[in-house]
């Protein structure tokens, strides 16, 4: 009984095929081209509805992705600061208290965001103007992008400048690898320089340079670069670094204003 049924659809199927067949044949026969065109122009507009459902179904599937792709990195870097943001408490609270137990004030360096307005010259990318309300033009100001040192803020016709790595007269006092040498950072505006490192000693290429905090500018340990090349001039010994901030012209940096 079932397959008696399953021929008897199957024949029906098979009858309004050929009928459809049919009725295509005598329409083409009698009106020639035009039915033709007709049926053609019907076909191309349903099979351009259909693909376009398809491409905005398909973008739709890969925005949603992307999303949670994006929402999974920021879930794994906020999980990243906040661990790092605890240790900082926990090392600055046993670093006060070392300090209360030997009478000296507590130590509570503070960071301001501020935001980059402009290019002081359009022929230069390393002179930014900021955005710094509690600018204080009497001081220099270290400048950190993504926990790296970043450049300095000065005055200029009153105003907060910042001089970014590679600029001539962004200039700071680092110290070199695990022995702590001593140097000063500043940029020929194509590189970022440590010149007058003392003759006797000995950095290495590879070697980490970071800040000394012997200028008030930046607080000890906010690392600049790592060292590319060593040449000497006599006196001193002068290194290239390769700096950790990649971006030449950020558009948010922090400003340290209590070191």
């Amino acid at each position: 009984m079932r397959f008696s049924c399953y021929n008897s659809w199957r024949m029906s199927n098979r009858l309004k095929i050929f009928a459809l067949i049919a009725i295509f044949v005598i329409v083409s026969y009698k009106f020639g081209g035009n039915a033709r065109g007709v049926i053609t122009s019907v076909n191309t507009n349903v099979l351009t509805y259909f693909f376009n459902i398809k491409e905005a179904f398909s973008n739709k599937i890969n925005e949603h992705f992307a999303q949670q792709e994006e929402i999974l990195k920021l879930r794994a870097e906020n999980q990243k600061i906040q661990k790092s943001a605890l240790l900082s408490i926990a090392f600055a609270g046993k670093l006060n208290e070392l300090l209360r137990e030997n009478n000296v004030s507590k130590y509570a360096p503070d960071v301001e965001l501020v935001r980059a307005i402009s290019y002081a010259n359009l022929d230069n990318y390393d002179r930014i103007w900021v955005d710094f309300k509690d600018f204080n033009a009497s001081k220099i100001y270290g400048l950190l992008h993504q926990g790296n040192a970043a450049g300095i803020v000065v005055q200029s016709d009153g105003n907060p400048l910042a001089l970014l790595l590679r600029d001539p007269k962004c200039i700071y006092s680092v110290y070199i690898g695990k022995d702590r040498i001593p140097g000063i950072a500043f940029g020929n505006k194509k590189e970022v320089l440590v010149k007058y490192i003392p003759i006797w000693t000995n950095p290495k290429e590879g070697d980490e340079v970071f800040t000394s905090g012997l200028d008030n500018i930046f607080f000890d340990g906010v690392r600049v670069g790592v060292i590319e090349s060593i040449a000497e001039d006599g006196t001193a010994k002068t290194a290239v670094i390769k700096p950790h901030v990649k971006v030449s012209t950020p558009a948010y940096v922090h400003v340290i204003t209590k070191n």
